[in-house]
């Protein structure tokens, strides 16, 4: 058994590792390492670094545990300030006197990071209700490898006039510069939360997903789980799970699960579970968190973005390419977002070895926009990351130079070997 490493990437690992107390100190941090020609790679709770590829060259870990701050907030004016190693929990903490809340909605919230999730670009369920965590980001303080911090924004929502330069480092995995302050706007916590559970077999499936658009008040998340029972148990011996949350008042909460069971009902979907309140957030953070669980060291699991119309399609043509490579198939379908999580397995890591590649290459051929969410690092090692390059390369790569041209941050770890 190889120890977990928090600062491992791939099958790198740093020569040293630096902990920060401050955003200065970062950019002085930075600036000495792009003197030197030492690669820097930042960490939060590592628990979303198995998006993007190893880097080329990794020097240093830079670890932000200790910027873990509420900065500002006023919760009058629903703006909150907050230091990137921060975790979900925390913020979450923070916000809940106040009945208020961040949709990070991202795997681990005890481990995860502020800066980290916003790194990663993390997309979570509730986005097709309450937008984009972008979208809530009204400010950053970023420190760049000249030694200087850069801001863009503030703490007033819709203070920004002409480019908005915070949301140019959500999704670049630290390449650009690293975030050490991002301020939100946050958003009032429904009085109610109830999330239902129903089995889904074979013979009612295709019913009970049709009759979810007579539902008259729209969930806030619909998924469809299907395996990862680690995280997610079988409901009645079904394999799959449909996963329901509806938020809002309390009558309107009432209402919408009476309908939700009345369709189900129909369909002949046996009984469906109900959890409220606290019980609910656990229930779906499970659920959250199987995006990312791996099976020991034999699995890999990519995210397939597109429509909510072609979720299903998606889905069907993966488990038609995994299962021809006799490998085992676990999916999630957000029905909402348009979001198909797949993670495939052999019955061993060699033999998931053996057959990645070739599964790896039908997948991309049938489904363009898929990019791999997590796995085993020699595993990962194998394939790239993020697939066919995009159209828009050349700008990224512009982009890249103007703000790292010693390549300093994370090399190699964004699309195209950015």
């Amino acid at each position: 058994m190889i120890a977990f490493n928090p600062f491992a990437l791939g099958t790198q690992t740093p020569a040293r590792i630096e902990e920060p107390s401050d955003g200065q100190r970062v950019a002085a941090l930075l600036a000495a390492a792009a003197e030197s020609g030492s690669a820097v790679v930042a960490f939060g709770g590592s628990t979303l670094q198995s998006i993007g590829n190893p880097p080329r060259r990794f020097d240093v870990a830079l670890s932000l545990r200790r910027l873990d701050r509420v900065l500002q907030y006023d919760p009058r004016d629903l703006t909150v300030g907050l230091e990137a190693g921060i975790t979900l929990d925390n913020v979450a903490r923070a916000l809940a006197a106040a009945r208020q809340f961040i949709p990070f909605d991202a795997p681990l919230p005890r481990r995860a990071t502020v800066g980290g999730t916003l790194a990663a670009g993390w997309a979570g369920p509730r986005r097709a209700t309450y937008g984009h965590l972008r979208d809530l980001l009204i400010g950053t303080t970023v420190a760049l490898t000249d030694g200087s911090l850069a801001s863009a924004g503030g703490m007033v929502v819709k203070n920004v006039t002409g480019y908005d330069m915070s949301k140019l480092y959500v999704g670049s995995l630290g390449t650009l510069g690293i975030v050490v302050r991002a301020n939100f706007k946050a958003l009032p916590q429904p009085p109610a939360q109830r999330l239902a559970v129903a089995p889904l077999g074979d013979e009612v499936r295709a019913r009970a997903l049709g009759g979810l658009a007579q539902l008259t008040i729209e969930p806030t998340a619909t998924l469809v789980v299907d395996g990862f029972f680690e995280r997610t148990p079988r409901v009645h011996n079904e394999d799959s799970r449909l996963v329901v949350l509806f938020e809002g008042s309390e009558v309107v909460v009432g209402r919408a699960t009476r309908d939700l069971r009345s369709v189900l009902g129909k369909c002949g979907v046996a009984e469906t579970l109900l959890f409220d309140g606290g019980a609910a957030a656990a229930v779906l953070q499970d659920t959250i968190d199987a995006y990312i669980e791996p099976l020991a060291d034999r699995s890999i699991t990519y995210r397939s973005t597109g429509l909510p119309s072609t979720v299903w399609e998606r889905l069907l043509t993966a488990r038609a390419i995994v299962l021809a490579a006799q490998a085992r198939y676990d999916f999630i379908a957000d029905l909402r977002t348009g979001d198909a999580i797949v993670r495939i397995a052999g019955p061993s890591a060699r033999e998931t070895a053996d057959l990645l590649t070739g599964v790896d290459a039908n997948l991309r051929g049938a489904l363009p926009a898929l990019t791999v969410l997590a796995g085993d690092p020699r595993l990962r090692a194998q394939i790239d990351a993020w697939g066919a390059v995009p159209p828009t390369l050349a700008t990224l790569r512009a982009i890249k130079a103007r703000f790292d041209p010693g390549a300093t941050l994370a090399p190699g770890r964004f699309v195209g070997g950015i």
